[in-house]
Formats: C-alpha cells, structure tokens, sequence
C-alpha cells in the first residue's frame, strides 16, 4: 500500500440508518494510490455502507472523508467544482446493476456521464465505443437494459463508469449473482484496470475473489468494527479471524459420541 499517497482517508467514520440501525463504528482507514483494495465482512457488517460513504453517495453522522486531502461532504459536493473534480475521478458500479441503468439504450448509458461532464459529444462517442469493444458489448449498442441478460447488465454499468475514465472505481459486491464464464472476465478486468494504474475498491464476502485478486483488505466485524487490515494472504491465513467475523464456519460431525467441528471454507480448501 502506497501509505505516502493516500487517494482516500477515513478517519473515525460512523454512520445509522433513520439514525438508529448502527452500520458502521468509528472505522479508520486509508487507500493509497494504485491500491486494489478488498473491505470484506458477512452480510450486515457494514461493507456497502462504507464504499457508498468512500464514493460519497452518503454521508457520515461522525467522522470525516477525505480524497486527495479534501474534506468529502453533503456540503463540498454542493460546490459544482468540487463535485466535478469528484465525480470525474470516482467511478461507482452498484451491486445491482438495475439500480444504474435508467437511459433508452446501452450507447446511451455510455454516454450520459461524459456529457454530464461537459465532454465534448465527439470525445464522449469515442470513449463509448472504445469501452463498448473492450467489454465485448458493441452489438448491444441499440438495446435497451431490460433486454439485457444479468451479465450483460453487469458490462454496461462498468461500461457506464469506465466512459467517465475516472482514476477510481468502486465495485459494490461484484460478483453477486453472475454466472461463472461473466466472474472470469470481471476478475480479469479488475487486474487490467489496475495494472492501467486505476486504483480500485470493492466490497464482498467472496473470499476467492479477495485471493484472486490479491488485494489489500479491511475486515468489518458483525459489530460494523474494523477489526483487521493487511495483505489477502495475511488475512485469508487467519481461520481465527474470519470464524469471529462469520466469512467462513466450523462444520461439526460425529464418531460415535465425539464430536468434531472443522473449519469450512470453499476458498480455503478447494483451492484451484
């Protein structure tokens, strides 16, 4: 991690629902330039929360945000040049691809963030066909989404993201309900952006992906606690960590009247 270039800086970050369902506690953290950086937890432990509050979708009750050293408020994204040079540099792709996609066709989905931009229309069609080659989804052009298949809904809201060329992108829970051949290419495409100097961020439970990926990682208890940060390796070793933090379980069988509980783990024993 690029600790002397921090892209992100999260500094005693809480946030409730309708002020009263805890979701996240005091949660510090900082993302280097560069970084592909994982934030795991089990379902509730606050990990959606904490990559809308990085991509400034919401706002902490407690705590402070920063990117590139400037405070992230309701307040400063009300600044039309603070919320330009924030929103031309943070990309975000939600879990449910739906929640994103609301224009008549895919080109126009493409498009729609460069020319709220004030991208010239040119440059704004070039960058969505180049984008529509690279995610193989150029003959969908004239489609509108709901004749789209859930992987294909999937490559446009990337797409959508990718055509802003922001410096970092956001994956809320990427690869939730995708069909293995459509993980592949997600997993493949993570590495290239990053390897393209992208700094990227995801949120998921999948312990596989963290270890593909090799990836930085923040893990979120069940009391919404940052408990742990440190390389995939370093964490994915830790069956102690990730039992208390409800990622992997002890599957219990008998021999006659003993009882033996192991450790189970599709990533840590089914290894490719």
């Amino acid at each position: 991690m690029d600790t002397t270039n921090n892209i992100f800086k999260l500094d005693q970050v809480s946030f409730r629902y309708y002020d009263h369902f805890l979701a996240l506690d005091q949660v510090s953290l900082s993302i280097g330039t560069g970084d592909l950086f994982a934030v795991i937890g089990s379902n509730g432990s606050g990990k959606s929360t904490l990559l809308q509050i990085i991509g400034g979708l919401l706002h902490p009750e407690g705590g402070s945000v920063f990117f590139r050293d400037r405070l992230v408020t309701e307040k400063t994204l009300r600044d039309k040049s603070f919320l330009k040079f924030f929103r031309e540099r943070v990309g975000f792709v939600f879990q449910e691809a739906d929640v994103q996609l609301f224009c008549p066709t895919v080109l126009d989905e493409l498009l729609y963030g460069p020319l709220q931009l004030d991208l010239a229309e040119t440059e704004a069609r070039a960058r969505a066909e180049e984008v529509m080659q690279m995610l193989k989804i150029s003959d969908l052009r004239q489609r509108p989404s709901y004749m789209l298949s859930g992987g294909e809904k999937k490559r446009v809201a990337i797409g959508a993201a990718l055509t802003m060329n922001p410096e970092v992108l956001l994956f809320d829970e990427p690869t939730n309900g995708l069909d293995p051949k459509t993980q592949v290419f997600l997993l493949e495409l993570l590495l290239a952006l990053n390897e393209a100097g992208k700094t990227i961020i995801i949120s998921t439970h999948d312990l596989s992906l963290v270890g593909e990926l090799q990836a930085q990682v923040a893990v979120l208890s069940e009391e919404h606690r940052l408990v742990k940060t440190g390389s995939a390796e370093e964490i994915l070793r830790d069956e102690e960590l990730l039992l208390r933090v409800n990622l992997i379980h002890e599957h219990i069988h008998y021999h006659g009247q003993t009882a033996h509980s192991h450790i189970h783990s599709h990533y840590l024993f089914h290894k490719h």
